[in-house]
């Protein structure tokens, strides 16, 4: 039971020190943009020798080479193929139904409402 207390304890310390320890970074990054450095000046570089080119080397040509030329075989003709005639079916006539006529359907008509007149004050 002893040993759990201990691991809750580090873990508490852990960002104990964590937290304390983030305030120096932060201070010496900002020492370090405020330091300015010294400037150097530039080296000057010997002139380099100039180096003589060297020839090209020259490689002897090689002969293409040729192919012998194959004959194209003969392939015989394949016949193509044909599907045989089938009969068509007959199919019987369907004889047409007449449907009813439908009487359209009538509103009836309703009597228009009056509506009283609003008095006017004279």
């Amino acid at each position: 039971m002893a040993y759990h207390h201990n691991q809750s304890f580090f873990l508490l310390l852990l960002v104990t020190l964590s937290l304390t320890s983030s305030y120096t970074i932060q201070a010496e990054a900002r020492h370090l943009l405020e330091v300015t450095l010294p400037e150097l000046p530039n080296p000057e570089l010997p002139h380099l020798p100039e180096i003589s080119a060297f020839p090209k080397p020259q490689f002897p040509e090689i002969p293409k080479p040729e192919l012998p030329t194959l004959p194209k075989p003969e392939l015989p003709e394949i016949p193509k193929p044909e599907l045989p005639t089938m009969p068509k079916p007959e199919l019987p006539t369907m004889p047409k139904l007449e449907i009813p006529a439908i009487p359209k359907p009538e509103l009836p008509t309703l009597p228009k409402p009056e509506i009283p007149q609003v008095p006017h004050k004279p």
